[in-house]
């Protein structure tokens, strides 16, 4: 059984760890809420730019959206994956999450038959970056330092990259792997195509009465590389927030762990002690009886 001393130790280690656990806590929830207000900002944008886009592809007609190199295959047997995480831990399962979906999606292509040397990894997170490592693939090129702060013109040049890299035949797919912020308790993985574009045509008529100059194929050439770069900065933006909801999560469950076992320790301290003090008394006592 362990000695008041330690017991005292251990009380105090474990009251150094829960400021800690606590003030990374604090700090997570509030890069979690300028992520959020950024995303929230970001999002109607986003919203009307895709419908924009949706109702070009669809007033453009199969026939044109096929001469676009953005919509339409290359014919290239190469596939990029663009996998998100994060640079630090204590972040929960968010890191095993990432990393576990990007194994998943190797073992996915090897089975349609695309080995190794056929894939091209651009990892964007320092978790994934390892992860390669272990796994023997070697990066194409590491976009880590992008996501601790996202910002739009890093992220574009990133996304101009990608596009040209496809517009050049040097890739034929190209996939995004990046946990959604769904909730504080909740950031489930998620697959996209990122190219050949996923943008599907709007459902519905399309909205004949718009005027578009100097014509719909001229305007969907023109936006298409935006929304495609506006996507990488979202993507990015969205993988931050989630980053920092499951820190914000696992440091406030450490923190009620600490606490929990700080009060254990008190209880446990204070027992000993009393039997400490009643002990000392009866040999008082018996002393002076003697």
């Amino acid at each position: 059984m362990a000695s008041l001393k330690e017991t005292k130790t251990r009380i105090a280690s474990v009251k150094s760890t829960l400021q800690i656990t606590s003030a990374m806590k604090m700090v997570a929830a509030a890069k979690l809420h300028r992520a959020q207000q950024a995303i929230a900002a970001m999002i109607p944008y986003q919203e009307k730019l895709h419908g924009i886009l949706q109702n070009l592809i669809a007033g453009c007609g199969p026939d044109v959206s096929a001469g676009i190199p953005l919509l339409a295959g290359n014919g290239s047997d190469r596939v990029a994956i663009v996998a998100f995480s994060s640079n630090s831990s204590l972040c929960g399962g968010f890191n095993a999450t990432a990393v576990k979906s990007f194994l998943t999606e190797l073992e996915r292509l090897e089975s349609e038959g695309t080995g190794r040397d056929k894939i091209d990894v651009y990892p964007v997170g320092k978790k994934i970056s390892e992860a390669c490592r272990k796994t023997g693939v070697v990066p194409k090129a590491d976009f880590s330092n992008l996501i601790d702060k996202p910002s739009y013109e890093p992220a574009a040049e990133f996304g101009r990259l990608l596009t040209e890299s496809y517009e050049k035949g040097e890739v034929g797919r190209i996939f995004l792997l990046y946990n959604h912020y769904k909730s504080n308790a909740s950031q489930p993985p998620v697959r996209e195509i990122y190219l050949p574009t996923a943008v599907t045509p709007a459902s519905g008529e399309v909205e004949e009465d718009l005027i578009v100059e100097p014509g719909r194929k001229e305007v969907l050439e023109a936006l298409l590389p935006k929304v495609l770069l506006l996507k990488i900065y979202t993507v990015m933006m969205d993988s931050c927030a989630a980053e920092h909801a499951a820190r914000t999560v696992a440091m406030q469950m450490a923190s009620d762990n600490a606490d929990e076992l700080l009060e254990q320790l008190t209880l446990e301290y204070n027992k000993r002690r009393q039997q400490a003090i009643t002990s000392e008394l009866l040999d008082i006592v018996g002393g002076s009886m003697a």
